[in-house]
């Protein structure tokens, strides 16, 4: 099956002498199946300009109000393309500030896998990536083979598949009626176990208990406040799946940590927050959470992977790379990451207190605790701590990306340094969610607080950043 527009684009790209311009679907330069013919334009320079439209005013009256379209010039020796997206109207061309420049050294920078066009709302968005991945690679650069993945991590689409591998699992009702007992978050009945199957809705960053099923395992809802200060409290799943699965499917990967790391593939670039990732106890994880398993590194540099993966700044790198609603291995490979080589001791000593307090709040943690070195409970679950600890480390991070203050401004609201009319957002949803919540943006406010503390206090200094 061909989607024939591509065939299009490549017919006036091989015909053309000099120049043609197009229109097509903005998926020529975004996604995956058209990443080769991209990359071609890109690395040979024939690519001018692209101009991305939404046809939210009805450019084209007969196409759907959703539908993504682009202009597209190619010429011949252009030393760096032109590109607007997310336009709504023809005049909006005319805005400098929607319109910016990107070099093939660039795109390959951001994008080195895929070759595909980083998607920015302004020139500030573009310039201020391209400072990101200036300072940090992407996290798996194909072209480099072993050298170009230097944490040494395989994706793996979960341990169960949902459709194919569903004549494993076992509702709590069936268990029950087989003669199993509940025994914490397992099922038994003589030699025989059960164990949770863990789903993408369950985890949230630094929380391995964000949502939870009700008994009949038909609803899920959001785990209470109550319920998380309980250490002991774990969130009950839809399916439970035979331990000895489990494990012989972890084993077969080398796997014999007590704990897992993975992320929600369901996201989106305007919510809350894009990438969502966290820690979780040994268990079942179906393929609408995709996994990190690592052939070697130390616990606590993984835990430096897994704080930065959840950091703001990396947010707003990621939501320009996400198009859809999925957050595929393709776009996860080319988030920017900072090195194993960047966690000297010092900066561990910052990152993994507060990493560890704010994962290790039950008991199905204690695995990865112990492997950083902590022999202790859980910590308490402490909203207004929690809130401080991460802002923390939100200001770390964007201090290790190299940027500077008002640049962290911008990442947390550009209207608070461009004014309410430029044209991008950020985190929009989040800001509007605690002004609801708490009659401020509190993430602003803690980060930017965080950032000033650490300035006075010599502390980005002591740790080299």
């Amino acid at each position: 099956k061909v989607n024939t527009y591509a065939l299009f684009a490549e017919l006036f790209a091989r015909r053309a002498r000099e120049r043609a311009g197009v229109i097509v679907p903005t998926g020529i330069a975004t996604d995956a199946t058209t990443a080769p013919f991209f990359a071609s334009l890109v690395e040979t320079k024939r690519l001018a300009r692209l101009v991305d439209f939404e046809n939210r005013e009805a450019v084209f009256p007969s196409v759907h109000r959703s539908y993504k379209f682009c202009l597209m010039t190619l010429g011949r020796n252009e030393a760096e393309a032109r590109f607007a997206f997310f336009l709504t109207d023809p005049a909006q061309i005319a805005d400098s500030e929607r319109n910016f420049t990107l070099s093939p050294e660039t795109i390959s920078r951001l994008n080195p896998n895929t070759r595909t066009a980083p998607v920015f709302r302004s020139r500030a968005d573009a310039e201020l990536t391209a400072k990101i991945y200036a300072h940090a690679p992407v996290l798996i650069d194909e072209s480099k083979g072993m050298d170009g993945n230097p944490w040494r991590v395989e994706f793996r689409q979960g341990l169960f598949n949902m459709t194919s591998d569903s004549h494993l699992f076992r509702t709590a009702k069936q268990l029950s009626e087989d003669g199993f007992l509940r025994e914490g978050t397992d099922w038994i009945r003589g030699s025989e176990r059960y164990v949770p199957l863990y789903e993408a809705k369950m985890i949230h960053q630094f929380d391995h208990r964000w949502a939870s099923y009700d008994d009949s395992g038909e609803n899920s809802f959001d785990v209470s406040l109550a319920d998380k200060q309980n250490p002991s409290f774990e969130p009950s799943p839809r399916y439970w799946v035979p331990e000895t699965e489990v494990e012989s499917r972890l084993s077969a990967k080398g796997w014999s940590r007590g704990w897992l790391m993975g992320w929600r593939n369901i996201t989106n670039a305007t919510n809350e927050r894009t990438v969502i990732a966290t820690a979780f106890g040994r268990s079942a994880v179906g393929n609408n959470l995709p996994l990190m398993l690592f052939s070697d590194g130390s616990p606590r540099k993984i835990a430096g992977l897994l704080s930065n993966l959840c950091a703001i700044s990396l947010d707003y790198a990621a939501r320009h790379k996400v198009g859809g609603t999925n957050l595929n291995f393709f776009i996860c490979q080319q988030l920017p990451v900072l090195s194993p080589t960047f966690y000297s001791e010092p900066r561990h000593g910052f990152i993994v207190p507060r990493f560890l307090e704010l994962t290790y709040t039950s008991c199905s943690l204690a695995g990865f605790a112990r492997d950083l070195g902590y022999e202790g409970p859980p910590f308490p679950w402490d909203e207004e701590r929690r809130a401080q600890l991460r802002a923390e480390l939100d200001a770390f991070y964007a201090r290790a990306y190299g940027l500077t203050r008002d640049e962290l401004r911008y990442i947390l609201d550009p209207a608070d340094v461009k004014g309410p009319d430029y044209p991008s957002e950020t985190f929009r949803v989040l800001k509007e969610k605690e002004i609801r919540e708490f009659g401020e943006y509190r993430t602003r406010r803690l980060v930017l607080e965080a950032w000033d503390r650490m300035e006075v206090s010599g502390e980005f200094r002591a740790l080299g950043l």
